[in-house]
């Protein structure tokens, strides 16, 4: 058998005058996180391979950036976010998305969802569940067809935006990926889903003066 490759060190230069040191999945794999939302090991095997193995060095390019690294090894998923700090005010690198009171609601339901069913596997939903416990935010400007097209469009805003669920058999059924546990952590479900609730309720809108309309004063990195 043949040595096995280490992805981790340099490759010769790709073009004249290149001056970087990181081999080209190295490199791949370092622009596919800065694009985002995040690079999957399941889809991208040889970019994942690259990632943990130079994952020292893209950690300090990132770092450079003034952008962490988040990798979770068992769901096989990695992704970037802007460093917080208390140490000197940094800037904002990747952009957030902001999300519609219904992105928002729908991302809540499904990371419970996904909390729910992990120890199973995949976790795999149909549109229909989804929606059945939206429907409770309902307000009563909102008529059922304007809301379910707004459904509609926070569904593909999740699968082909932020994607976080993936196609999965027919075309109601999706995936969710483990990514959702991270990108919506435990901190902002705290700060948002007591005032979900009292919305739920029938407590009205945002007691912050955020727009139900359009967009929620909650951003995700894309």
């Amino acid at each position: 058998m043949g040595e096995a490759q280490d992805l981790s060190a340099p490759g010769p230069a790709l073009w004249a005058q290149d001056t970087g040191i990181l081999g080209e999945l190295s490199r791949r794999a370092l622009l596919e996180l800065i694009k985002g939302p995040y690079l999957s090991g399941v889809k991208a095997p040889a970019l994942w391979s690259a990632l943990l193995a130079d994952e020292i060095a893209l950690r300090s390019r990132l770092h450079e950036l003034f952008l962490d690294l988040v990798i979770d090894r068992v769901g096989e998923f990695a992704f970037v976010r802007n460093v917080s700090t208390t140490e000197l005010k940094t800037p904002n690198t990747v952009r957030t998305a902001a999300l519609t009171f219904l992105d928002t609601a729908m991302l809540l339901v499904l990371r419970q969802m996904l909390l729910a069913g992990e120890g199973e596997g995949r976790v795999i939903v149909g549109q229909d569940e989804v929606f059945e416990q939206l429907w409770v935010y309902r307000t009563p400007d909102r008529d059922e067809a304007d809301f379910a097209r707004r459904m509609n469009s926070s569904w593909l805003n999740m699968k082909n935006k932020l994607r976080v669920i993936h196609p999965a058999g027919a075309d109601d059924r999706a995936e969710i990926s483990p990514v959702l546990r991270l990108i919506v952590d435990a901190d902002q479900i705290q700060a948002i889903g007591a005032e979900y609730r009292r919305i739920a309720d029938g407590g009205g809108g945002f007691a912050s003066g955020a727009e139900t309309d359009d967009d929620s004063d909650e951003d995700v990195t894309e």
